[in-house]
């Protein structure tokens, strides 16, 4: 049996998932088809990398925009940045992600939001999680990801640290009551 395409949803690790890159993880996935999956991480910050550094690194002055929380994306690509953002801007390589929000990964949307011209909201995060033909797919049908159809405030309300429980709770299930073990009769 298919299972359905979920751009636009939300993959959240069940407890025993047996991946570390993915323990409590929300994933934000970005596109999902027959040909793969990608997706960003949106739960866990770097402890040593906020807005204004990362954009001191590259040259883009900081001076018109809060500091924020870059977020650890996935474990593909760490190096690479990813702005998840509002859909009221668009930029060279905008993606409408299921009209919920938009993913940009290009240096423009940084310099836009280093200007106070960019989206109205939008989170940064380095990294992404990607899995090939299939393999999210495989992963679904056996015990490691609750797929999660809820709109994009669970990214721009949701403190970072609270997003996997929030997520969870708006599935409808109490991550308190989730256990590693499986029942036997």
């Amino acid at each position: 049996m298919a299972l359905p395409y979920l751009t636009g949803q939300f993959l959240v690790a069940l407890p025993g998932i047996g991946d570390p890159n993915f323990e409590r993880s929300t994933i934000a996935l970005c596109a999902h088809d027959a040909s793969g999956a990608f997706g960003v991480a949106i739960g866990d910050p770097f402890d040593d990398l906020r807005l204004h550094a990362m954009l001191e690194q590259i040259g883009i002055g900081a001076d018109d925009v809060d500091d924020a929380t870059v977020l650890i994306g996935g474990p593909v690509e760490p190096g690479r940045g990813f702005v998840l953002h509002s859909r009221d801007w668009s930029g060279q390589d905008t993606i409408d992600v299921a009209a919920r929000w938009a993913l940009s990964g290009t240096i423009d949307v940084l310099r836009a939001i280093a200007e106070g011209r960019g989206p109205s909201r939008w989170q940064i995060a380095l990294g992404y999680a990607g899995w090939d033909a299939g393999q999210l797919d495989a992963e679904m049908r056996r015990h490691g990801w609750l797929s999660v159809d809820t709109d994009a405030s669970l990214i721009f309300d949701v403190p970072p640290e609270d997003r996997w429980a929030e997520a969870l709770h708006r599935a409808g299930v109490d991550p308190r009551l989730l256990s590693v073990e499986s029942g036997h009769v």
